[in-house]
């Protein structure tokens, strides 16, 4: 069996804390500005793992639901996650590829469906204001199959 550190375990939520440490703050200024310029999405809008083919994609996927409601009742990841959509939010005159470009607003897209199912309806406001409404049909079948 392979062991992992904490931080690098993919079952382990302190993937997440231990990323987010380096990055968070500067993520967060970026949606702010309403513009993202560094690489943090997969550990700050987490979307289910196997939608990627990247390690990091892999490192930072998120397994199921159970691991998503995890995320979302984590004392720091779960407030950190919602601040991030409300930042995003903010700039609801300009389009999810404005912000992120092509390749992550099509991440936020996935992040949203999988956190929309059992979280706040910041998620849902999100697919509804740069998705017109639209889940990602690969992550909602997913989901329920």
């Amino acid at each position: 069996m392979t062991r992992h550190s904490p931080a690098q375990d993919p079952e382990s939520l302190d993937r997440f804390v231990a990323a987010q440490d380096r990055a968070y703050a500067v993520a967060l200024s970026e949606l702010e500005r309403g513009r993202k310029e560094s690489h943090w999405m997969w550990f700050i809008f987490p979307q289910l793992r196997g939608l990627g083919q990247s390690a990091m994609s892999h490192l930072y996927g998120i397994a199921d639901r159970d691991e998503a409601r995890r995320y979302l009742a984590h004392p720091l990841l779960g407030p950190r996650l919602v601040a991030c959509a409300q930042a995003v939010l903010a700039h609801d005159d300009r389009s999810a590829e404005a912000i992120f470009g092509t390749i992550d607003a099509g991440k936020l897209r996935s992040s949203a469906t999988l956190f929309a199912v059992d979280g706040p309806t910041v998620f849902t406001t999100i697919l509804d204001t740069f998705f017109d409404g639209r889940p990602c049909p690969v992550t909602a079948r997913r989901l329920h199959a």
